[in-house]
């Protein structure tokens, strides 16, 4: 074990609501420490982001404690021992120490303790299994601090008896890994993974989307996605062909093009081929509305931008919107297998900056004003003439509107004496 004062600067625990918390739990013969995550990001200089704290007083004592002290307090997950404190409309979440006293994946069953080492013994991986006092001593008791260090995610202890524990595990190994290792994967995790594969059908598709949709997202996905594939991980997950390839390269181009990361968009580049596999993706992994209409819309027919002029392009953005003209074009272009400085494909994604579509300048009156009853008629010829318009290149001139809206007209007149 090594206590060290490795973050007695760090501002973000020696004041502000985190240091009132851990004063808060930390007298009267209790302890309170910041746990897990927020303390290997501040090791390695990076944002703490949600800041989880351990203590080694009960929930019961937690929530006393807090309502002295007039902080508002939520029993979040009263039954495992965690109380969400919230100061100036801030959470943080708080757990009392635990041991586990039967393991059958998220059902285990835990019992209270006081022991710091037991409770870093049943995390994950030792980078995870860290702690820090309100003094800035960085507490190891599973060798996380030369792991972070060194940018390792490995497993604590057994990995096989970690993965058992918890299928999700095996997500979490490879999406730490492409946040925050570096090199290849832990080889004993890496194999551990492999053998515990089956394990990943019994997840749920909630918890299976979380974890892949932050993994796509993260500094190593392109190299952690592939680890993935290749140890036979991905297909149980999908259910149905990946492609690696593709999404190194859609990475690339939004690297290329300055664009923050795009989980969707990264997700259709590995395994949305065609508008099924976006059907598939949604139900598998319990996608929201959002995320499976913007698969769907990108998987349609992405095949034709390949032969688009600007022309044909500015059709397709009409009909679509900026955002989805703007993706299907990404994935059509990470799927030609094109180079990611083509002039062309830049051309087609940067089109929505350069261009804007007008609206579509004639109305129902237009056409009634022309002897048109209302009625399912006047709907269709308001498709012909849009459609004619678009094909005309979207004139606004009043001639070139007229003479659209009259060969529509006499199309409908012509099918209805027909």
């Amino acid at each position: 074990m090594s206590a060290e004062p490795l973050l007695a600067d760090a501002p973000w625990l020696t004041a502000g609501g985190t240091a009132r918390v851990l004063a808060l739990l930390g007298t009267d013969g209790e302890e309170a420490r910041v746990v897990g995550g927020a303390v290997r990001n501040a090791l390695l200089g990076l944002a703490p982001g949600d800041i989880d704290i351990a203590t080694t007083a009960l929930p019961d004592e937690v929530i006393r404690r807090a309502k002295a002290a007039g902080i508002k307090s939520v029993p979040t997950g009263i039954d495992h021992g965690t109380v969400t404190l919230v100061i100036d409309a801030h959470p943080y979440e708080v757990t009392t120490l635990r041991e586990d006293t039967e393991t059958f994946g998220r059902k285990a069953k835990v019992a209270f303790g006081r022991d710091w080492v037991k409770d870093a013994e049943r995390r994950d991986f030792t980078m995870n299994g860290l702690s820090v006092d309100a003094r800035g001593v960085v507490y190891d008791y599973v060798g996380g601090i030369n792991d972070a260090k060194a940018r390792r995610v490995r497993f604590i202890g057994d990995p096989d008896q970690r993965i058992a524990e918890d299928y999700l595990r095996i997500l979490r190994f490879f999406r730490i890994h492409a946040a925050f290792g570096a090199g290849e994967p832990d080889r004993d995790g890496y194999l551990a993974c492999i053998r515990g594969r089956a394990g990943l059908a019994s997840l749920s598709a909630e918890r299976v989307r979380m974890e892949m949709l932050k993994l796509l997202v993260a500094g190593g996905a392109a190299a952690a996605v592939r680890a993935m594939a290749e140890g036979g991980l991905l297909q149980t997950l999908t259910g149905g062909v990946v492609y690696t390839g593709p999404l190194d390269t859609m990475i690339a181009i939004e690297r290329e093009l300055g664009l923050s990361p795009s989980s969707t968009r990264r997700l259709a580049a590995l395994a949305v081929a065609v508008t099924e596999d976006a059907k598939r993706l949604a139900v598998r992994l319990r996608l929201s509305n959002a995320e499976a209409k913007a698969l769907d819309s990108m998987g349609h027919r992405w095949w034709r931008l390949a032969t688009k002029d600007e022309a044909n392009a500015r059709r397709l953005l009409y009909r679509l919107g900026p955002e989805s003209y703007h993706d299907r074009v990404l994935l059509g272009w990470a799927r030609a297998a094109a180079d990611v400085h083509s002039p062309r494909w830049r051309a087609l994604a940067q089109l929505p900056q350069r261009w804007t579509a007008p609206k579509f300048p004639l109305k129902a009156a237009d056409f009634i004003a022309r002897g048109l009853a209302e009625g399912p008629a006047l709907g269709h010829v308001l498709t012909l003439a849009e459609d004619a318009w678009l094909a005309a290149d979207f004139p606004l001139e009043e001639a070139a509107l007229a003479a659209i809206a009259d060969r529509a007209v006499a199309r409908i007149r012509g099918d209805q004496k027909d």
